[in-house]
């Protein structure tokens, strides 16, 4: 009898313990969605604090403080945003795990940033807007400093609210119409170069439309010189070095492009002549690996798809060394511009990106990928439509090639509107496929019975839902940017009087 108490009593710490777990475990999960955020802020405070370190507490230094740390807040949302366009077809395609591809992109990017990024960038987002306009009554550069601040918030706020929205956008775009806005607030609508602006515009359609057809011209070669070939393997051990030398080649040419111009001045024809050169040599190189790989495998379509996986994971780590080297010099523009407007009093329309900024952009980028990065990449990988190796080879293709098309006719193109062209390129040539097939099937066999209609809507091969959201995204990230870039620069001003 003497125990009963005692029984009692440790059940009832049993039970109360058990609460206090419950209850843990819910705080627990309810805490875990601000894990991310928490680590971001903490990044941005420190990046803060870091150029308050480099440059001294001056009263004018703390716009640079307060720059640089909005500079680090774009960083992350380019990570988060951006990036997912380069490596969601790989993982959508189950050729890179979550995590590989996280950090095949993190150390790509922080590569194409800090060793082959612009170290002198427009940072006036191609000469969209004339600074000489916007100069103060004393001839100081406060004005386009401010500008610059609000174009810089403005771009990072449309990106975050795009990325928590689902909605891949440019973040270049995102730049390009907060400069515009601020601008338009601080000298009114003659400080724009409208002509610009309406290439910009033009970009619009001619980046997603030229990436989806090169992308869909590629599957249509794949499908007719590989996949339906009676003897698969030995089509594809004609064809898959072949394309990889058409990949590395038009990499390599991109990339001399982008990266040697700190070593050497190279133009468009010594580019396509290094890149034909190294594609020339990756063909050879390729063609006994493939047809040593290819040995003793069943003539199946899985077959190809292992073929393709190595080529696809390197074209999507070439295509973040790409991104790195190209985007984010273009999105710490504004933050460049404003260290060179209070360091030298003045502004340019060119200036040198001190190394410092751009070690915030590439350290922004990977904290950015790997806490919110996942999202966009499962989005652009596997919700807009189903991909393969093969179909996700075909994206990182076109974007290259596409890039460096567009690079030479002078066209403002996204990298970001290309890549996700490219997926929806890919993803309407299989329904266009998949109907003619049904129709010469049915041509064939007149006494089939025809799908119904209700039956071909569900047969659908891309989600019409993201493709509207996308699209809205993208014809409304200019005009939105614009609109909060001259609200934040109205009060920017207004607060420091």
């Amino acid at each position: 009898m003497t125990d009963e108490p005692q029984r009692r009593q440790w059940k009832t710490l049993d039970r109360d313990l058990n609460r206090i777990a419950i209850l843990e475990n819910a705080t627990g999960y309810v805490s875990r969605p601000m894990v991310g955020p928490g680590i971001a802020l903490v990044f941005i405070v420190l990046a803060g604090l870091a150029a308050a370190v480099l440059l001294g507490t001056t009263p004018i230094n703390y716009v640079v403080v307060a720059a640089a740390a909005f500079g680090a807040y774009m960083a992350v949302n380019i990570g988060a945003n951006d990036v997912a366009n380069n490596m969601g077809p790989a993982v959508g395609a189950n050729a890179l795990t979550m995590g590989g591809a996280i950090l095949i992109a993190a150390i790509a990017e922080s590569a194409g940033a800090l060793l082959a990024g612009g170290d002198v960038v427009s940072t006036i987002s191609k000469g969209i807007i004339d600074p000489s306009i916007m100069t103060s009554a004393d001839g100081s550069a406060d004005i386009f400093i401010w500008a610059m601040m609000a174009a810089l918030i403005s771009a990072a706020l449309w990106v975050n609210l795009a990325t928590w929205l689902g909605a891949p956008v440019s973040t270049t775009h995102s730049v390009v119409g907060g400069v515009m806005g601020a601008g338009i607030a601080a000298a009114g609508l003659a400080v724009v170069n409208w002509p610009t602006m309406g290439k910009i515009a033009a970009s619009w359609v001619i980046s997603p439309v030229l990436g989806g057809i090169v992308a869909a011209l590629f599957l249509a070669l794949i499908k007719s010189r590989v996949i339906y070939q009676d003897d698969k393997i030995a089509a594809a051990r004609r064809w898959v070095p072949i394309l990889v030398g058409v990949m590395a080649g038009v990499f390599s040419a991109y990339l001399a492009l982008k990266g040697l111009k700190r070593v050497i001045k190279i133009d468009m024809q010594d580019a396509l002549i290094i890149g034909a050169a190294i594609g020339a040599l990756s063909y050879a190189i390729t063609l006994p690996l493939i047809r040593r790989q290819s040995q003793g495998m069943e003539n199946r379509n899985k077959s190809l798809k292992v073929l393709f996986r190595l080529p696809l994971v390197i074209s999507a780590a070439l295509l973040s060394f790409a991104h790195g080297a190209n985007d984010v010099a273009n999105a710490v523009g504004p933050l460049a511009a404003i260290v060179h407007a209070t360091e030298f009093g003045d502004f340019a329309a060119k200036v040198v990106i001190p190394t410092w900024v751009m070690v915030i952009g590439a350290m922004g980028i990977s904290f950015g990928l790997f806490l919110f990065g996942p999202k966009l990449i499962r989005m652009v990988g596997s919700q807009i439509t189903k991909l393969n190796p093969m179909r996700a080879f075909c994206v990182s293709l076109s974007a290259a090639i596409t890039v460096i098309v567009a690079s030479g006719m002078g066209l403002p193109v996204s990298s970001t509107h290309i890549a996700v062209g490219a997926v929806f390129g890919v993803g309407f040539f299989r329904e266009w496929h998949m109907e003619r097939r049904l129709r010469n099937s049915s041509a064939k066999r007149p006494q089939k019975k025809a799908l119904a209609p209700e039956e071909r809507r569900r047969r659908k091969l891309v989600r019409r839902s993201h493709f509207m959201t996308i699209l809205a995204a993208w014809v409304i990230t200019v005009p939105a940017a614009a609109v909060m870039s001259a609200g934040i620069y109205l009060l920017l001003t207004t607060l420091v009087g």
